[in-house]
């Protein structure tokens, strides 16, 4: 083999990261819509085998990504910026799952009016999300910086509706221990989901000053 020809071997194509990325991004927006059916009535325990098939999904990205990041030298950018994104992604599909799954094991049925304004929010973030992942393909990084701000505020909207009901949690005498130990622990599930969005963000805010 030539050594044009070995070097065109050895180099990936630009855009199967990104691919990656952002599918890794439409299986989030998956995931967090699939937790929300609960809003509408769906029972736990389909939710949870839902989310958990899309988790699943999601992990083999993870395992894709870090195979092909052992496998070529060259990538569009910085391999631990690639796998870092990708990671962060993954966390928030995991806290999904770990939600959908909180609700089957202490058996509730329905969420609480402030989860479902947290879900809300979540389908809110991610959807966002999905739809700005491939900006980072195009190299539009105003748009990545721009998109770092719309996710602050919907994190401190999602953070409001959170604390405002962990207070009404522990002030109202006709809750007993156990149904707020469970509350407390679903609403604590979908804060850390809200929260590891702006993480996303925040990573992909670094990505544009750092290539901008």
């Amino acid at each position: 083999m030539g050594l044009q020809a070995m070097v065109r071997w050895l180099l990936p194509r630009e855009d199967v990261f990104y691919t990656l990325i952002e599918r890794q991004g439409e299986l989030l927006d998956e995931a967090a819509r699939a937790l929300a059916q609960l809003t509408a009535g769906a029972a736990p325990e389909r939710v949870h085998a839902a989310v958990r098939d899309i988790e699943h999904r999601a992990d083999a990205i993870v395992h894709e990504v870090e195979d092909r990041l052992a496998a070529v030298f060259v990538t569009p950018i910085d391999r631990e910026d690639i796998q870092g994104l990708v990671t962060a992604i993954d966390d928030i599909v995991d806290d999904i799952d770990l939600t959908a799954r909180t609700f089957v094991l202490y058996g509730l049925p329905r969420p609480s009016p402030p989860m479902t304004d947290m879900m809300h929010v979540l389908v809110t973030m991610t959807e966002f999300l999905r739809g700005e992942l491939p900006a980072l393909r195009r190299h539009e990084y105003a748009r990545l910086l721009a998109a770092a701000r719309v996710i602050k505020q919907h994190e401190k909207a999602g953070d409001r509706v959170f604390r405002a009901a962990l207070g009404q949690l522990f002030h109202d005498p006709a809750i007993g221990a156990k149904e707020l130990l469970c509350e407390k622990e679903v609403l604590e599930d979908l804060e850390l989901a809200i929260d590891r969005c702006e993480t996303v963000a925040e990573r992909l805010k670094h990505l544009a000053v750092k290539h901008g």
